[in-house]
């Protein structure tokens, strides 16, 4: 039985630590950066050998959302483009739009996919708020709730399509932060009613995604002490109740700078707040064993969750991926990016 975390792993390939701590710890899944990153060849064998350290078809994750974030870059990969790309559109062509961003994210699947990465850190459903950090920004499709809400619903569809299971981020919303939730602690000052209607609106229309990625956060109108990774009145009231989602939730990185406490206590808090599992991802071995030692065996509701987006991750749609570049390139065309 998996315990109940995500972790990273230091470089291209696994070490002897590595693999002895991965057949210790048996997490549910893997995560995977730039630092893993070469070729497709080398990443390919890095997924075997992740899977074959578990002895099983675990999910393997990445951020690539394309833009600032994408950890198979170019010349290698393709240079997907940002979200706010496909927002601009929206507005001058809601069809148009909507066929690109699916087009974008099943190309997105089949390059994930064809070195073994099967689940994606992605789409980034925050709103872009004027005068927030930057951390956000042209990663989101826009100010406007309601596109945010179908362009990620596209998104999803892309990606599913592709055979990749998607994780919304950053639940309930990351775009009104005043501070990188890497470096330091947002908070969150507006009070529910607007965020409500703003913020949490487009994690609500897609409250059916399979997996989400917690904010760390702090609502102060609903938990002043908090961040929402590790507040129960946000993941029971907001998250699960006026959210609506049910889907496996997943913590944020715990070593940003955000949260406070030991590693372990990171991730303790995290499933006692309500949490199914955390996600690790620097590779670092000591916080990595010190987190392993506070996880328990994922059971229950969420053993339940994790097999449901497990089992999101298909036998990918029939798709022409020369033809679907081609006709994504037409789409955006005059929107500058490709």
């Amino acid at each position: 039985m998996s315990s109940a975390a995500i972790y990273g792993l230091s470089g291209l390939e696994l070490t002897a630590d590595e693999k002895a701590f991965i057949r210790d710890a048996n997490p549910w899944g893997f995560i995977l950066f730039a630092r893993n990153v070469d070729r497709p060849r080398q990443v390919s064998k890095l997924c075997v050998a992740l899977r074959d350290a578990v002895g099983r078809d675990a999910p393997i994750f990445i951020d690539q959302e394309g833009g600032r974030v994408q950890r198979l870059k170019p010349p290698t990969w393709r240079a997907a483009p940002p979200a706010d790309v496909f927002g601009k559109l929206y507005r001058r062509d809601e069809a148009a739009a909507l066929e690109a961003v699916r087009l974008n994210h099943r190309l997105l699947a089949d390059e994930l996919t064809a070195v073994g990465v099967d689940a994606d850190c992605a789409p980034c459903i925050d709103l872009q708020i004027e005068g927030a950090d930057a951390i956000i920004g042209d990663r989101s499709y826009s100010t406007d709730a309601g596109i945010v809400a179908a362009l990620g619903r596209a998104a999803m569809e892309g990606l599913l399509a592709g055979g990749v299971a998607p994780v919304i981020k950053h639940i309930p919303g990351h775009g009104r932060a005043d501070a990188d939730s890497h470096l330091a602690l947002p908070r969150v000052d507006t009070v529910r009613d607007t965020l409500e209607a703003t913020d949490f609106a487009p994690f609500r229309d897609l409250a059916d995604a399979p997996m989400a990625m917690t904010a760390h956060i702090v609502y102060s109108d609903i938990d002043s002490d908090d961040p929402a990774t590790h507040s129960e009145a946000m993941i029971g009231d907001v998250i699960r109740g006026f959210i609506g989602f049910d889907g496996l939730l997943m913590s944020d990185d715990l070593s940003m700078q955000a949260l406070s406490g030991t590693l372990a206590q990171r991730g303790e808090r995290a499933l006692s707040a309500g949490c199914d599992l955390v996600l690790h991802c620097n590779g670092e071995m000591k916080e990595m064993i010190a987190i392993a030692h506070a996880m328990p065996d994922l059971t229950g509701k969420p053993r339940a969750r994790a097999d449901a987006a497990a089992a999101c991750r298909k036998p990918a749609d029939a798709f022409d991926a020369e033809a679907g570049l081609k006709r994504l390139d037409d789409l955006l065309d005059g929107e500058g990016a490709a």
